[in-house]
């Protein structure tokens, strides 16, 4: 090969499925010249990744401009339809060296179209990120078919993690940090939140995730957003342990005098949906009754949360066990 007509790469080598692959480290700057998508018009017979979801890149481009100094991009997987050529750096290192790429190959990515798409977009506004660079996998095409597979096998497993496991884990969000904060501190929730998924199974025993949280408090905050932090914690866990007051299920389930699946079964107030219709009340009552809204919360107690009505003569519910405040007469 010239080298006036290829690209070099310093790569690892490395075998999988019996063929070569290659692992390098790319300039930002280069990937929206080298890296290709197929033809949107083309059917999706003849492409070998999905079409680009253009809504998503606005955020990512977002996310990688305003995290400069922190984000996290994961590498892109592409095929080069051209014979690659690695020429080792020395006979005892067989597996590190330079990869050479001819120029006229066609660079197609099987894995990170969007993340390619973000990095074009957040270089139009911050050029000084070209210099930085990205993890690429190379493979040699061997035809779209191959190409075709290798898309559906990169993606077989992929599994996008819980909305509860991603609040838990994401510090740059300060109503993720405010949630973790109510779930560590607040004592309504305490031991009864599940913090990696956002469904519970029948016999799960904690009685909320922390998704339903995070929504339900965002609800209650909406109005008071540009508080600062420790304003807003206090509000959030003034606010859930009078409701918690009101329900003296949640507080049975946490010593243990009911089971969590059965309250979920029997009742419906600590279902995600009916919390976040719960935390929105709250905002109304806070904004409108600033000083009054805890005697107003009373009301909860008075309300029948069963999820279905019985008849006949079976055996009582959770709720009908529950003490509960006598209801007053309109």
């Amino acid at each position: 090969m010239d080298d006036a007509f290829q690209y070099v790469f310093p790569a690892i080598r490395g075998i999988q499925a019996g063929r070569e692959y290659y692992v390098s480290m790319c300039p930002l700057r280069l990937i929206p010249r080298l890296f290709l998508f197929d033809e949107e018009e083309l059917t999706p017979e003849l492409r070998a990744q999905r079409t680009l979801n253009k809504a998503r890149v606005p955020e990512m481009a977002r996310y990688l401009t305003e995290h400069a100094d922190s984000y996290v991009f994961s590498a892109l997987t592409a095929s080069v339809d051209a014979d690659l050529e690695f020429e080792p750096t020395s006979a005892q290192n067989a597996s590190l060296g330079l990869l050479r790429i001819p120029m006229a190959g066609q660079f197609i990515i099987n894995d990170g179209q969007h993340r390619r798409a973000a990095i074009e977009a957040a270089l139009k506004s911050h050029p000084q990120l070209g210099d930085e660079s990205i993890a690429v996998v190379f493979f040699s095409d061997i035809g779209l078919t191959r190409s075709q597979q290798m898309f559906a096998d990169l993606n077989r497993y992929a599994i996008r993690p819980s909305t509860s496991i991603s609040i838990l884990y994401d510090h740059r969000d300060s109503d993720a940090e405010l949630v973790r904060r109510l779930v560590a501190d607040a004592l309504p929730f305490r031991d009864l939140v599940e913090t990696e998924k956002s469904t519970l199974s029948p016999r799960a025993r904690r009685l909320f995730t922390m998704s339903a949280l995070y929504q339900a408090t965002n609800a209650l905050l909406i109005d008071i957003g540009e508080q600062d932090f420790d304003t807003r914690l206090a509000t959030a866990r003034a606010f859930w342990e009078e409701v918690a007051r009101q329900l003296p299920e949640w507080e049975q389930v946490r010593r243990g005098r009911l089971a969590s699946g059965e309250v979920r079964q029997d009742l419906i107030h600590s279902h995600g949906v009916v919390l976040q219709a719960i935390g929105k009340v709250g905002a109304t009552l806070i904004r409108e009754h600033p000083i009054d809204w805890r005697e107003r919360l009373k009301a909860l107690a008075e309300i029948d949360w069963s999820r279905k009505i019985r008849t006949g003569t079976a055996a009582p519910s959770c709720a009908e066990r529950s003490p509960r405040r006598p209801k007053t007469s309109p």
